[in-house]
């Protein structure tokens, strides 16, 4: 069946994902192959092109292969994240017997639609495939199971929940105001962006990756850095946040003396940093001349 005959297809989240997953694998020719000789030759992965439905019955009849596994889920994670849909489809499609051994254990005893249970523990197997899992943390497949599995047991968990209502017509009517900083981490950064302490051109990256929990990958493609050299910025800048907080620069009111001299390290950060793309741009431009000559 093809993915467009919509009149066959599955009402099923997880069913869905399995149609479309054999429709992008098929053969004779799918679009969906991972070269498994670019993997580390100690994996134990065959060192040739591989669809992921066959890479896929591989890691199920190797359930110790680690490092292969590893190395797989590394590589699709990425791929999902900055090479389209089609690989969300693809990572996905890996994960479904996982995806369905949950769902079945999630569903024992359950008396409303199975259906809604598939549907949340996809929806948190993409959650994490999107911006959750690192992967510079080991077992990103694992990461990806735990959160698809915390997905379907907390609608489990919702279904029998009792929440008591407080009682709340003793309190006061009207507005409060909120204390300084107002409590929302936008406004902090925004404050250390105005002070100094964290770069103009920094502060979305920041907001999406330690506020957002967006995933680095497609950040870092953007901002055309390497995610290690944008890992190291953040760091950087959560550790220059920390004392600024500590010293009680981003919730109060700071000297004259103080935001000078954090604007004067701001640029001293960024003619370094104009000092490092000038390099790099020399380096590229001989390399580019020298390839020319040869």
């Amino acid at each position: 069946m093809s993915v467009s005959d919509a009149s066959d297809w599955p009402t099923s989240a997880l069913d869905a994902a399995a149609t479309a997953f054999a429709a992008l694998t098929c053969e004779p020719d799918p679009p969906l192959v991972l070269d498994c000789a670019g993997f580390g030759a100690d994996t134990g992965l065959p060192r040739r092109v591989m669809p992921l439905s066959v890479l896929r019955d591989w890691l199920l009849r190797h359930p110790r292969a680690y490092e292969a596994r590893d190395e797989v889920w590394r590589e699709l994670i990425r791929r999902a994240r900055l090479d389209g849909p089609h690989w969300v489809v693809g990572a996905v499609g890996m994960a479904l017997p996982a995806l369905r051994q949950y769902a079945a254990r999630l569903c024992e005893g359950y008396d409303s639609d199975p259906g809604d249970v598939d549907a949340e523990i996809l929806t948190g197997f993409l959650t994490a495939l999107r911006d959750r899992t690192d992967l510079a943390r080991p077992a990103p497949y694992a990461s990806l199971c735990r959160a698809a599995w915390r997905a379907g047991r907390d609608l489990r968990l919702r279904q029998r929940e009792y929440r008591p209502v407080a009682d709340i017509e003793h309190m006061a009517a009207g507005s409060r105001t909120p204390g300084v900083p107002y409590g929302h981490p936008d406004l902090l950064v925004r404050r250390a962006v105005v002070l100094g302490i964290l770069d103009a051109q920094d502060e979305q990256a920041y907001i999406d990756v330690r506020l957002g929990c967006r995933s680095i990958e497609p950040i870092a493609a953007a901002l055309g850095v390497s995610v290690d050299a944008l890992r190291m910025r953040l760091s950087r800048i959560d550790r220059r946040l920390a004392d600024a907080l500590a010293e009680g620069l981003l919730s109060g009111v700071a000297s004259p003396q103080t935001v000078a001299r954090l604007r004067t390290r701001a640029r001293h950060r960024a003619q370094r940093r104009a000092g490092r793309a000038a390099a790099t741009a020399g380096v590229d431009a001989t390399v580019e001349r020298a390839t020319a000559a040869a």
